[in-house]
């Protein structure tokens, strides 16, 4: 592949893999990007009969550490996504940041880039998705482009301060989400982030009752393939628990957003793995209902679960999808399951990470314990844990709390090498 840019701009800085990284006939997968979920669809590649050709920053990336065709590069560097793309069956993402003119430039020469821009704009832009949304008919908060300190004032009044102002493009884990408590906070931050040159928009806050994850997968051939709703728990941002399915709580708000997800995978003609972030709030006569907060087109944090509580894992899927292959069987493999991150704590334990998981085990047999070969740093995801209640258990709301438990106090010795409920092995 060749493009019309200057002599100048810099090839990939390095390239290394084995003759053998890929099975002989075999499709070759492109994932641009090198964290945890290029990592896991790498894992589930393999046992496909498969591998991928990832683009990583560094080396030593999660993603990286276990591919056998890596191209260090950038993906805001349309050379290096070009040479990643080269001769592969597919090429698809762990982020939906690459700029939309490297991949048109893709399509145009019979590359299959999956999802597509068409598609993938509206996980990339928010005040875009916003409207998009609207004109399909799903449920949005009240919104406005911000473009001047006088629309956030307006909006601000509008709604009697229920204000949630965001950046437009790249925030993820909470941020580029602003909270301000008065008329003149929200104008003096708009103030300042028009100035730095962000791009704005603000939204009405909802009375959040819990957050919800709807996940479905499409094929470019248009099969559709959902997984049950999951309830989520956020702090500071960040996903830290996902349990599936979502306990009900009256009304019909579970169907509902597995609809809304088989919709709006459709319409907005996404491809592979779609989450549908949504929060549950009730509406001026109090009866439930749920309003979209995010997508995601890839997989996705709150999917995690499906490794071990699935026929068919996310990871799996979206490869399967990808490649329009025929998709998988989502249906559970256990009554109840649960992910807990592991988030790094404010400082690393002495005790090693491996016999921190040797601890865990030996409490909790049943624990999966996925890690992603990240150093500890404070916030940063570093892995997470899966626990399901045993087949024939019934998912009453004692067993169900338990296991919530259960997978809590594992994530947490994960991150701190202490019991937080003080066990000390009787």
């Amino acid at each position: 592949m060749t493009s019309d840019k200057t002599a100048s701009t810099p090839s990939p800085d390095f390239r290394f893999s084995r003759s053998s990284a890929h099975a002989p006939g075999a499709p070759v997968l492109a994932i641009v990007g090198d964290g945890q979920l290029a990592r896991m669809m790498q894992q589930a590649a393999i046992e496909l009969g498969l591998s991928a050709r990832v683009l990583a920053g560094r080396p030593d990336a999660s993603a990286a550490q276990v591919a056998a065709d890596v191209v260090l590069g950038d993906y805001r560097n349309r050379d290096h996504v070009d040479e990643v793309a080269k001769g592969a069956d597919a090429v698809t993402f762990d982020h939906e940041h690459v700029p939309n003119e490297y991949l048109d430039e893709l399509i145009g020469w019979g590359v299959n880039v999956q999802p597509q821009p068409t598609a993938l704009i509206h996980a990339q832009d928010k005040l875009v998705m916003r409207k998009k949304l609207r004109e399909i008919g799903a449920p949005v908060p009240p919104f406005l482009a911000i473009e001047s300190v006088a629309d956030v004032q307006g909006f601000y009044d509008a709604t009697n301060g229920a204000v949630c102002v965001k950046s437009r493009r790249g925030g993820y884990d909470g941020k580029g989400v602003w909270f301000p408590q008065s008329r003149q906070e929200a104008a003096e931050l708009v103030e300042r982030l028009l100035a730095e040159g962000v791009e704005l928009l603000a939204e009405k806050k909802v009375d959040l009752v819990r957050e919800l994850s709807a996940m479905v997968t499409r094929s470019p051939s248009g099969e559709v393939a959902s997984w049950p709703v999951v309830e989520s728990v956020q702090r500071d941002g960040i996903c830290v628990e996902a349990v599936a399915p979502a306990p009900a709580r009256g009304g019909d708000v579970i169907d509902a957003a597995e609809q809304l997800a088989r919709t709006i995978v459709a319409d907005l003609g996404v491809t592979g793995v779609l989450a549908v972030e949504l929060f549950e709030t009730v509406d001026e006569f109090g009866q439930p209902e749920i309003i979209v907060n995010e997508l995601a087109m890839r997989p996705h944090n709150t999917g995690h679960w499906t490794q071990d509580g699935c026929v068919t894992s996310q990871f799996e899927q979206h490869v399967r999808a990808v490649l329009d292959r025929p998709l998988g069987d989502t249906r559970m493999t256990a009554p109840c399951t649960v992910m807990a991150n592991v988030l790094g704590g404010s400082a690393d334990p002495e005790m090693p990470m491996h016999e921190r998981m040797d601890e865990v085990w030996r409490r909790f047999p049943g624990a999966k314990i996925h890690m992603y070969g990240k150093d500890w740093r404070p916030g940063r995801k570093i892995g997470h844990v899966n626990m399901s209640l045993p087949l024939g258990t019934s998912a009453t709301a004692e067993a169900v709390a338990k296991l919530r438990s259960d997978a809590q106090l594992a994530a947490t010795f994960l991150v701190g090498a202490i019991w937080s409920d003080g066990w000390r092995g009787e």
